[in-house]
């Protein structure tokens, strides 16, 4: 999409950035195709964000059916899709068909992009609800998520019945505080084995999250399943949130076999992750992995609601005596050492072997998927 360069911020009154709507408006971006040009979809992310709307961005060269899963899992208000001239014929009738299959064709789906004046009436005729062309606004932009995001019904009149649509609904309510319009007979399960990963920002916890997801399934086939919760900052003055960790992800490739949410998240309050969690084990999940949002040394809550606390660092975090701190590196049950290809890699081992005492190290290099396997066996022990 190519956009003007309106400001939405100065255009909404702080008041009304989507506060009387019933829930945070949720939109997923995403750019289908061989486009790989991804700076008008970043300013328009902030400017959805800075509005005060959710913004799960799955990044670029997504097939028609990685957006409809992702738009399921995530329960967005609509898809904001963009691709390359003339493909749009192609991807888009492919788009609509997937979110029928994935179990969700009531998707609110807006294209933009260049769209020739001639197609787009064959695009509202397929079921586009929203068609932006070269040069619209970004307030435009922002205004028609907001058309897009409607209230939620009680889970006993949501429209799909495909199981993983449901889980994702069922997650929304509960972290709207509307746990009550849940049936009681939809199961709830603590998953056998439930991974917390935290560490602090850039240390690459997405990257190991998405590096473990491709070696679960490729171990695991369709056997045990693997669901992914993760968090990312809310803002404290829109209340928006850029959601980007699933980017980190193969979807292509992976296609159903990993359940991911991304949430946001102020400070620590995991008020509803116990809730969420028993949703995922009772839909089959066997593993579940959270991903906090980049921690400091005081960030330790996930401890209580996880059977394993995975910290994540990286070489030049600093020396032995910030290790000897009390903190985050106390609730670690296994230290991943990130980067590992970086200088200070065996500065950072042998400091952190002081402190582990007996506690498993694991080197990784995330990017390139060394380290994972490894990490992997200790998890699953």
């Amino acid at each position: 999409m190519t956009t003007s360069t309106n400001d939405p911020t100065t255009s909404l009154e702080k008041s009304d950035r989507c506060g009387d709507l019933a829930h945070r408006p949720r939109v997923l971006l995403g750019k289908m195709g061989l486009d790989g040009h991804d700076r008008g979809v970043k300013v328009i992310s902030r400017a959805l964000r800075d509005s005060g709307i959710h913004v799960i961005y799955s990044g670029l060269w997504q097939t028609p059916r990685s957006l409809a899963i992702s738009a399921r899992d995530e329960d967005v208000d609509c898809i904001a899709a963009s691709m390359m001239s003339n493909s749009h014929l192609v991807l888009v009738p492919q788009l609509i068909e997937e979110c029928k299959a994935v179990g969700r064709p009531d998707m609110i789906i807006n294209i933009g992009g260049i769209i020739p004046q001639e197609d787009i009436q064959a695009m509202y005729d397929a079921g586009i609800t929203e068609v932006h062309r070269t040069g619209t606004a970004l307030l435009e932009i922002v205004n028609s998520v907001r058309r897009a995001t409607k209230p939620h019904a009680p889970l006993t009149d949501f429209e799909s019945d495909h199981v993983t649509a449901r889980l994702a609904r069922a997650i929304t309510l509960v972290c709207e505080g509307r746990s009550d319009e849940i049936p009681a007979d939809v199961p709830r399960t603590k998953p056998a084995n439930v991974i917390g990963l935290t560490g602090s920002p850039g240390a690459g916890k997405s990257t190991i999250v998405g590096a473990l997801a491709g070696e679960f399934v490729r171990r695991n086939g369709s056997g045990k399943k693997l669901a992914v919760v993760a968090f990312d900052p809310q803002s404290p003055i829109t209340q928006g949130a850029l959601l980007g960790d699933r980017l980190r992800v193969d979807f292509n490739n992976l296609d159903e076999s990993v359940f991911y949410r991304s949430l946001a998240i102020t400070g620590e309050d995991y008020a509803n992750l116990e809730a969420v969690i028993n949703l995922i084990g009772g839909a089959g999940f066997d593993t579940v992995i959270i991903e906090t949002v980049g921690a400091g040394q005081n960030d330790v809550a996930i401890r209580t609601f996880v059977d394993r606390s995975v910290v994540v660092l990286v070489p030049g975090m600093g020396d032995s005596i910030q290790m000897d701190k009390a903190g985050i590196l106390e609730i670690a049950d296994v230290f991943v050492c990130n980067k590992a290809d970086y200088p200070g890699e065996a500065n950072l081992v042998r400091d952190l072997t002081d402190v582990a005492a007996g506690r498993p190290i694991v080197e990784t290099v995330a990017t390139h998927s060394k380290g994972i396997p490894e990490l992997l066996d200790v998890l699953q022990q």
